[in-house]
């Protein structure tokens, strides 16, 4: 029900440092000129998992919109979910975009 906090904050991360580095990646050649490729990957995947949250019942409009905590132990369920789902996807994610950014920069460009 939480998963998606962990890439999501990696995401607003991710958008920061674009944007106050916008210059040099920009003019790099390396795989930070790939940054906007993690961006799209880790924006769009959270705004998913976020809709299916919401339609699944997990996240609720009102307060405390994660239906764990309307349960006793609720946040150890939350933070279990934080811990062995939201992490490890955000790694798998990252490492997919690495292995991207990887074949883009040693592959020539096909002119």
């Amino acid at each position: 029900m939480a998963c998606f906090l962990i890439p999501l904050a990696q995401a607003v991360v991710t958008s920061a440092y674009r944007k106050f580095n916008s210059k040099s990646i920009s003019e790099s050649a390396g795989m930070k000129h790939h940054i906007p490729a993690l961006e799209k990957m880790l924006w769009g995947g959270s705004v998913m998992l976020i809709v299916d949250h919401i339609l699944s019942g997990e996240l609720s409009w009102k307060f405390p919109f994660f239906t764990a905590f309307n349960e006793v132990g609720g946040a150890e369920v939350f933070l279990r979910e934080l811990l062995g789902v939201g992490v490890p996807m955000s790694l798998a994610i990252s490492v997919v975009w690495a292995v991207y950014a990887f074949v883009k920069v040693r592959r020539p460009a096909v002119e």
